[in-house]
């Protein structure tokens, strides 16, 4: 079980962190971590609106033969982002405690603008504490 990466996509479809953990995946420039997230924001939407199931809250799950994509979207509209390898089986556990971690760290901090970059240093000691209790 190993973490590749963590996203957090505000409810407009911009990234507003993202950290690569390991070499499991493929470095790429700023502007390609905003297209991925802006076009997995649009493909979550368009989930949820074809959806066989009302209210559906789109997808969920990513798999493909090397990487698996969890998504973690809160009641605010902020979706959490883990990208790991496809053995791990408790990535919406890891999901729950980053999100647990943002709302500690970074909602709670007055000088923080919601939906705005995140650049808060206990938030990533947190994030990185999380990763490291995954283990590779």
């Amino acid at each position: 079980m190993t973490v590749y990466g963590v996203w957090v996509i505000n409810k407009a479809g911009g990234l507003i962190f993202q950290r690569n953990y390991g070499a499991g995946i493929a470095q790429q420039s700023s502007n390609e971590y905003l297209v991925m997230a802006g076009t997995l924001h649009g493909v979550h939407a368009i989930t949820s609106r074809i959806a066989p199931v009302p209210k559906s809250s789109g997808v969920q799950t990513i798999e493909s033969e090397s990487f698996k994509m969890t998504i973690h979207m809160t009641l605010t509209g902020i979706k959490f982002v883990l990208i790991s390898s496809v053995d791990m089986a408790n990535a919406e556990s890891v999901l729950q405690r980053i999100y647990e971690a943002y709302a500690d760290a970074v909602m709670k901090n007055p000088f923080y603008t919601p939906e705005m970059p995140i650049n808060a240093t206990g938030f990533d000691a947190k994030i990185n504490a999380i990763v490291a209790a995954v283990g590779p």
